[in-house]
């Protein structure tokens, strides 16, 4: 007998049957498409050689997922790919917003310092405190969370109010 169904071979999907299975639980996974990877998954969807990010536009958060650091997916075979430009936003005037890695390349893209100002303001901190952070955002829900890391988790969430 069967103690758990998931649904979907996404990150979180995937998540949820290895910490299931861990706990010595059986778990039946479905997935839709012939390829686990959910949005972080990658095809040759035009042209040979040319791969295009299905879906994918914040798995760089599955990347540092306590859960998946732990199980060296690397070393599995998993390849991340990181495109020189992470996020494109058209803008109604016909421009783009573009968020590198790199922070001032990214506010630098904005063309108005006002924006830019706001955009280094906001993401700083997160990159500064991303370390300790990580465990509370993407690990599991755990009371003591808050209480290890109140002001970098404040510095965080915050501006989002």
């Amino acid at each position: 007998m069967t103690d758990a169904v998931v649904v979907g071979g996404g990150p979180n999907g995937l998540a949820a049957a290895i910490v299931l299975a861990r706990a010595g639980r059986s778990v039946h996974l479905y997935e839709a498409r012939d390829t686990l990877g959910g949005g972080c998954r990658s095809a040759e969807l035009t042209l040979p050689g040319v791969v295009h990010d299905v879906c994918s536009a914040v798995h760089p958060l599955a990347r540092s997922s306590p859960l998946f650091r732990e199980l060296d997916l690397e070393q599995r075979g998993l390849e991340w790919i990181e495109p020189l430009i992470q996020i494109a936003h058209p803008l109604d005037d016909g421009r783009a917003a573009l968020i590198y890695r790199d922070i001032a390349e990214s506010a630098a893209s904005f063309e108005d310092d006002h924006d830019a100002g706001i955009y280094r303001r906001w993401v700083e901190p997160l990159v500064h405190d991303w370390e300790l952070l990580v465990s509370s955002l993407l690990g599991p829900i755990r009371p003591t969370a808050l209480a290890r890391h109140p002001f970098a988790l404040a510095r965080f969430g915050l501006p989002a109010l």
